[in-house]
């Protein structure tokens, strides 16, 4: 974490260009544009990671972003789709048959194509955001909390920092990490994609946003969990033949458990709906679904030992205008 101390963090979820709400939520919390940037007198945001992809305001949510970073007036971890679109974007150097890090396939190319668009026009400045994701942490942790995009994994933390001296990625790490067997593939799908399990017998699932998934996202803190309803943690719920089914040992050793006496830890990620909460005392999700008609959310963080529903603060995103309509 940054040295200059700050009395409190205000912790906002997946942007995902969605710009205008982006400055009207900071406005809300007293932060106010000096020499161009946002700034608190008193306080630090942390984003919590994809900043960009699929919103009307990507470069104006970056823009945001990047200047309340340099400027020691935010912090930010890397998101999955920071990933995507720096591997998208980054030949690959290797002996091997790849172009990119990441294959310019269909499906890759959707994830990606709004930002891409709205970036066409800019190619320096977009290389410079590049150039930023290859040095963003892929989590924080003070003595009081902590920060990841989609799962905190205190065994892989522990031997990521251990094997690189920093909680930061590199072009190196990033590029080893598109080989997913390898040691930063693995740290760096977990961190910023969280678990999952296989749907058995190759049932697949059709997503809100038409994709036919073979996998379903875990909780990584279900004590005890019996079914995989237990587990489930999605906006896609799963069929009740699949939710009631029990879940097998395999399945059982492949998900975490975050300890409720743990600090807090606060991630994004998992397309959240409804009015923000606690997921549990000590576990925060602040994504929302912006983007998807829900809301950008941000919790204001005071060194808290156990979370606080009413420090939640948020604004409706209309995802069409990036106008908000409401706010509660």
């Amino acid at each position: 974490m940054n040295e200059r101390q700050f009395e409190g963090y205000d912790l906002i979820g997946d942007v995902h260009g969605c710009g205008d709400t982006l400055a009207k939520l900071l406005e809300v919390m007293g932060y106010r544009k000096r020499s161009g940037v946002y700034q608190h007198p008193k306080r630090q945001v942390i984003f919590v990671g994809d900043v960009v992809d699929r919103g009307p305001h990507i470069r104006q949510a970056l823009n945001i972003a990047y200047d309340m970073v340099t400027n020691n007036h935010a912090q930010m971890v890397m998101g999955n789709h920071e990933y995507n679109v720096y591997c998208y974007a980054t030949p690959d150097k290797r002996d091997n048959d790849n172009e990119y890090l990441r294959s310019h396939s269909a499906h890759h190319t959707r994830f990606v194509a709004e930002t891409f668009e709205q970036f066409a026009n800019y190619p320096l400045e977009f290389k410079e955001y590049l150039e930023w994701f290859a040095t963003l942490p892929l989590y924080l942790e003070t003595d009081q909390f902590r920060v990841v995009h989609a799962c905190w994994d205190e065994a892989y933390v522990k031997d990521y920092q251990a094997r690189f001296k920093t909680n930061r990625v590199s072009p190196e790490i990033l590029e080893a990490s598109t080989d997913l067997d390898s040691f930063e593939g693995r740290v760096l799908d977990r961190l910023m994609r969280g678990t999952s399990l296989k749907l058995p017998e190759n049932k697949t699932v059709k997503s809100r946003d038409g994709f036919n998934r073979h996998f379903f996202r875990t909780k990584f803190w279900a004590l005890s969990p019996k079914t995989y309803g237990d587990v489930v943690f999605q906006p896609d719920p799963l069929p009740k033949a699949l939710n009631d089914r029990e879940l097998d040992e395999d399945e059982l050793a492949q998900l975490l458990y975050y300890p409720a006496n743990s600090k807090p830890v606060f991630f994004g990620h998992y397309w959240l709906q409804g009015k923000p909460m606690p997921v549990r005392s000590n576990i925060c999700c602040l994504d929302y679904s912006a983007v998807k008609y829900g809301r950008l959310v941000a919790y204001r963080y005071d060194n808290d030992t156990k979370l606080d529903p009413d420090k939640y603060v948020w604004l409706y995103v209309d995802p069409l205008s990036d106008k908000d309509f409401e706010r509660a």
